[in-house]
């Protein structure tokens, strides 16, 4: 049996995560200490979304702030990976015949950065950061997760970041808010249907918008696709597991899932 690399997708929520210490920044630096060490990183963030599809295909990527109103101690923080050109071109040829553009000028926005930077500290291992096409349905991000599966093989370790539930405009500032009620209701939801074994055009979440409560959980669904990522990268049968969960300011959720 070929060994695959674990496939991972990490609830983000904030660009605070990075400076902070708490039970998901934790749960994040245990997956780097304990889970085989990748030959490369390809990482998929809500935070690249484009029309059509590309991958960073230079050798120093750029740590991009995308963010605003935050302390200074987060816009000098630099997370300097190397790209991988060799790593691009691979996940071009593996994701054929969709055209992929070898991008020079993004880098890695705070979807990424911000979880690998507790993952990998040292900040050497390669990474190439995959867009999402905002123009495609959610059965093509799926598709593009089963075409990735094969690099698993080789060494290379899919962390998608986004978040399941992501409505800003619902959040609640008061840190002991209770979760929205919709909120739990759709986290909860996809945490039982993880581990779908049936036909990949009727899973459950590539269907997501069907749930009563997405149109809420979801209402621009960026911060979601980058999951399907990682459950189209999953194999017949292959375990899946949640290293922490949690629902912050009421409407966004921490939930992060592993697979293998």
């Amino acid at each position: 049996m070929k060994t695959l690399m674990p496939a991972l997708f990490l609830g983000h929520g904030s660009p605070m995560n990075v400076l902070e210490e708490n039970r998901y920044t934790e749960a994040w630096r245990e997956l780097g200490e304990k889970l085989p060490r990748p030959k490369g990183i390809i990482a998929v963030s809500a935070h690249w979304y484009t029309r059509g599809t590309a991958v960073t295909a230079m050798e120093k990527p750029r740590t991009i702030h995308d963010f605003g109103s935050f302390p200074q101690a987060l816009f000098d923080t630099r997370y300097p990976a190397p790209g991988s050109p060799e790593l691009a071109k691979e996940i071009a040829a593996a994701l054929s015949p969709v055209e992929v553009r070898l991008d020079q000028d993004w880098g890695f926005d705070h979807g990424s950065w911000g979880v690998l930077i507790k993952m990998y500290p040292q900040a050497d291992i390669p990474v190439v950061q995959l867009s999402l096409d905002g123009t495609k349905p959610a059965a093509y991000h799926f598709e593009l997760g089963r075409k990735l599966a094969a690099l698993r093989e080789h060494g290379y370790m899919i962390v998608a970041s986004g978040n399941v539930v992501h409505n800003l405009r619902m959040a609640s500032w008061n840190g002991s808010a209770k979760p929205h009620v919709w909120a739990e209701s759709f986290n909860n939801y996809v945490r039982e249907q993880l581990e779908w074994q049936g036909p990949a055009e009727e899973h459950p979440l590539v269907n997501f918008m069907q749930h009563e409560g997405a149109a809420l959980a979801n209402p621009t669904p960026e911060h979601f696709l980058p999951l399907l990522y990682v459950l189209g990268a999953r194999q017949p049968d292959e375990a899946t597991s949640v290293p922490v969960d949690g629902l912050e300011m009421a409407s966004i959720s921490m939930l992060s899932v592993q697979v293998g």
